[in-house]
């Protein structure tokens, strides 16, 4: 599948050995070619290494591949241009073809650029009778031949021009640059027909034929307002053959004014843009026609067609290079190339940054304002708290103050009834029984008697009466001798009573014993009144920090939750044990006793907190 170019530049003895090799090669090489596998030849006007080559044959058989579900068989040969007008050449060429594929059956031959069409106008009868024929040609000089459809895409140079005019409007100097090779001239002569139009308003140089040197200097020291059209560059005028894009690299590296072309390939190689045509578009269009032809489609019924396929196209990079601003590109012109900015490279990041951010922002708002808030109901609480506790020092000063005044009041009352009550009762009771006395020895009254009794009891009542207000035992033996008084009175009239004394100490404040005699006094008279218990015990116990007080019964029991707001007994006991730091817990249910325990500070341990044992 080698090019014809380098046997016919071989001696004659060399072509005949290859003519040779190619007969007896043959048979062997059609039985592995005829298959059921689709098989195209595809004969280029170029030389192995063009863009348009490499393209076509990467595109095209894809396409076919992807639209018949199968591979396929393709062949490509190369015809060689500046030797194409020899006939020898042509029919060199198409003795070369006709031994290399005798015995194929092409299912499709396909042409690509003029003379390669024109090379099989006028031998494909020779070469492949009755085969289908695909081309892609920049013109058709003669009648489309026979069952073939084809492409034809006219070369068009004057779109770079105008495209050029638009982003650089200061531009007077056009320098286009060409080979000396025959396309190189055929595209040099198609360029002076179509941009003649521009020659009213620029300078237009051709610099064709020029040695790779001279063509580098004359580019490197170019006029101000100038520009480069690269057509193409297959050899130079010393007749050195060179490779188009790499040729173009070398003189967009030295050209002092921004370079322009007309075919896509030369992007990503230093030029500014151009009306680009699209090779690879190119390729697509062969590509789906050759499809075509092989499901089934009569060549001749698909008509030629003509598609647009240039396209506006600029380099970004080479704008910035040059100072070109972007903005002047006409609209639908593709910006190649383009370095993503900060914004286009981080977006995401950005964008998740800022939401972030906001988010944080609002968080922390939220915060500050729960703050605020949260300062101002701390405020509101301290506020309450300060009037709560002034409040309830208050009431504790006040219930203090009552508890004060109810032993005064107390106090007072048993005097009177000790000194005042009791004195006028022990008058009587001398009066009644010298009145009893007074019928004689003989004749008692036994009336006078009665009265006499009864009088004596009610003395005994008020001396109990004012010991209860007061006990003058607690005052003037301690709390021990005074608790064992009460027990005596109580188990004596009413219920039995045990109590035990532990480490009591000789001298104990007044307010203290007070509140215990108080307490053990009302829970005896409650266990009495309410219990139905079969006894009572109390223990006083005296310790390092305080007095423990443990009051136990087996009576029936009670609610204690609901029992704080039935009377003001057990309210009274809380809070005679608050005015002196101590502390309560009563422990009661229905059918199972009550139990009361009490801690009392002593005064070395007044200022320790307070707690329920």
């Amino acid at each position: 599948m080698g090019s014809l170019d380098a046997r016919l530049s071989s001696p004659r003895w060399l072509w005949a050995v290859a003519v040779a090799l190619l007969e007896l090669a043959g048979p062997s090489a059609v039985q592995a070619a005829q298959e059921n596998q689709p098989q195209v030849l595809i004969l280029y006007s170029t030389r192995r290494d063009a863009e348009i080559a490499t393209i076509v044959d990467r595109e095209l058989p894809r396409i076919i591949s992807e639209g018949l579900g199968g591979p396929l068989d393709h062949y490509s040969e190369y015809i060689d241009l500046s030797r194409f007008p020899d006939p020898k050449y042509q029919a060199g060429f198409r003795d070369f073809l006709r031994l290399k594929y005798s015995g194929y059956r092409f299912d499709i031959v396909v042409a690509v650029q003029d003379v390669a069409v024109t090379f099989l106008a006028n031998y494909r009868q020779e070469l492949f009778p009755g085969t289908p024929f695909v081309f892609l040609a920049n013109s058709l000089a003669r009648p489309q031949p026979e069952n073939s459809t084809g492409i034809v895409a006219p070369l068009s140079f004057g779109g770079t021009l105008a495209l050029a005019a638009a982003l650089q409007p200061e531009v007077r100097n056009v320098f286009v640059v060409s080979g000396s090779s025959t396309r190189d001239k055929g595209y040099e002569a198609v360029a002076r027909s179509q941009l003649q139009p521009f020659a009213s308003s620029l300078a237009i140089t051709y610099l064709s034929g020029l040695t790779t040197m001279d063509l580098e200097t004359r580019l490197a020291r170019l006029p101000p307002k100038s520009i480069v059209y690269y057509l193409l560059m297959n050899r130079d005028g010393a007749g050195e053959n060179v490779q188009p894009l790499e040729f173009l690299d070398r003189l967009t590296a030295v050209s002092n004014a921004p370079v322009y072309s007309w075919v896509d390939s030369a992007m990503d190689h230093g030029i500014v843009g151009g009306r680009l045509r699209g090779q690879k578009a190119q390729a697509t269009q062969l590509g789906h026609l050759a499809l075509r032809v092989l499901r089934g489609e009569g060549a001749d019924s698909i008509p030629l067609s003509s598609p647009d396929l240039d396209v506006n196209q600029v380099d970004w990079r080479q704008l910035q290079r040059w100072g070109i601003r972007e903005a002047r590109a006409p609209r639908g012109t593709l910006i190649r190339f383009r370095e993503p900015s900060a914004w286009e490279r981080y977006k995401v990041y950005i964008l998740g940054a800022v939401a972030t951010l906001l988010m944080q922002t609002a968080l922390i708002a939220g915060l500050l304002v729960q703050r605020t808030r949260r300062q101002r109901a701390e405020q509101e609480v301290r506020g309450r708290e300060a009037q709560l506790r002034t409040s309830h020092q208050r009431i504790k000063d006040l219930a203090s103050r009552l508890l004060s005044a109810q032993e005064t009041e107390r106090s007072r009352i048993a005097r009177e009834l000790h000194d005042d009550i009791s004195q006028q009762l022990a008058l009587l009771t001398i009066d009644l029984e010298l009145l009893a006395a007074s019928g004689g020895p003989g004749r008692p009254d036994r009336r006078g008697g009665d009265v006499v009794q009864r009088a004596h009891e009610i003395a005994t009542s008020v001396h109990d009466l004012s010991h209860r207000l007061h006990p003058t035992k607690l005052r003037l033996l301690g709390l021990a001798p005074a608790l064992q008084s009460l027990q005596r009175e109580v188990s004596a009239a009413e219920l039995p009573v045990t109590l035990t004394c532990e480490n009591i100490p000789s001298s104990l404040p007044p307010d203290l014993t007070l509140c215990l005699f108080r307490i053990v006094q009302e829970a005896l008279h409650n266990a009495v009144k309410y219990s139905q218990a079969s006894g009572v015990s109390v223990h006083l116990a005296g310790g390092v920090r305080g007095l423990t007080l443990s009051i136990v019964d087996d009576g029936i029991g009670f609610d204690v939750d609901s029992a704080w707001g039935a009377g003001l007994g057990l309210v009274s006991m809380r809070e005679r044990l608050d005015a002196i730091g101590g502390a309560l817990e009563i422990h009661s249910q229905r059918g199972a006793g009550t139990r009361l325990k009490v801690w009392a500070p002593l005064p070395a341990a007044e200022d320790t907190n307070a707690a329920a044992i």
